[in-house]
This record gives C-alpha cells, sequence and structure tokens, in this order.
C-alpha cells in the first residue's frame, strides 16, 4: 500500500494483508481483478458450494463487487457499474468470508452476522458511491462474463480495475461508517 493523489493505492494482490490494516473512513484507490455478483448470482453460488462443486472463481484473497453493468458503449468495456445494496447479500456473505473473501463492495450498512464475519476473518467491505455508476465505470479497463451467462445483467464477470475509488465502510477492528 501507498498513497496516491491524497489516498491509498492497494492493489487485489495485497488486499487480504491490506484488510487488515485499513480502518473505516480510509479513501482508498483499488486496483486488480474483482467479481461482480448480485442476488440471482449469489444464490447460484450458494447452490454449487451446497453441493460440493466448486465457484466461479477462488474466494481466497478476491472481492465481489456488488454490482450489475450496463452494456458497455462501443470503444468502452462496460456501461454503467453503480453500487447495488449490499444487505441484500447478507445472508450469503458470513459463508463467503469464512471460505476465504477478502473485500465486498457495495453501498449501505451490513448485518450483525456480517460486520462479525469481517472481524472474524480480518476482511473488509469497502463502499462504493451510490448514483454514481459512470465514475465507476471509468475505473474499469476490461470485462469478462465468466458464470452465469443467462443472469444478463447479473451474470458474474471479471473486472480489471484501475484506482477505483472506494471508501472503507466496515474494517475489522469493529470500526464501522453506520453506526
Amino acid at each position: 500500500m501507498k498513497e496516491k493523489n491524497g489516498r491509498i493505492a492497494v492493489s487485489m494482490e495485497e488486499i487480504a494483508e491490506a484488510a487488515r490494516v485499513l480502518r473505516a473512513g480510509d479513501n482508498i484507490l483499488l486496483s486488480g481483478v474483482i467479481y461482480t455478483a448480485r442476488d440471482a448470482a449469489h444464490k447460484r453460488m450458494a447452490a454449487l458450494l451446497d453441493e460440493g462443486k466448486p465457484l466461479p472463481f477462488p474466494l481466497p484473497g478476491s472481492a465481489i463487487y456488488y454490482a450489475g453493468p450496463t452494456p458497455a458503449p462501443e470503444g468502452l468495456p462496460i456501461g454503467s457499474c453503480g453500487p447495488t445494496t449490499s444487505s441484500r447479500m447478507d445472508v450469503f456473505t458470513p459463508r463467503l468470508l469464512d471460505l476465504g473473501l477478502s473485500a465486498m463492495i457495495g453501498k449501505g450498512g451490513r448485518s450483525p452476522a456480517v460486520c462479525e464475519a469481517i472481524r472474524r476473518n480480518g476482511a473488509v467491505y469497502l463502499c462504493a458511491i451510490g448514483g454514481a455508476g459512470a465514475l465507476a465505470a471509468q475505473a474499469v479497463r476490461s470485462l469478462e462474463v465468466i458464470a452465469f451467462d443467462d443472469l444478463g445483467c447479473e451474470s458474474v464477470k471479471r473486472l480489471v480495475v484501475e484506482d477505483f475509488p472506494l471508501v472503507v465502510g466496515i474494517d475489522c477492528a469493529g470500526g464501522s461508517l453506520f453506526r
């Protein structure tokens, strides 16, 4: 981690380590591979886990962005990709954190069970600016659908982001912007 433009620059390669020192209110610029998954994708991922099957991406050291990007305009990798309300994924999140998920990106508060799982696993919850999907899209360098293509905008996508502006919403030391 280093400072860049008054924010903390964090790469996905170091997110697991960074999650242990980031604190609620820290402004970061995230770079690297992240995955999108919303409600429908989370339900399917839970079913895969229940069946003992692998997920479409490795959880350890990963970040899930709760977003359903719109189709890309010509010449761009992605359309608008703002965050969706994170609490809709709360029923699935503790299990994913216990399996190694390091970070989640979304908007809004989280349940006590998710906050405890964040603490227990040394993870972090990052907040993107709601209503600013066009701004978030500017950080996306590439997009690839990797699972559940039939879900359309809610399919699981592999995004490569560069300097994605985020705020630490909940940290693993118990800090939260939502209390």
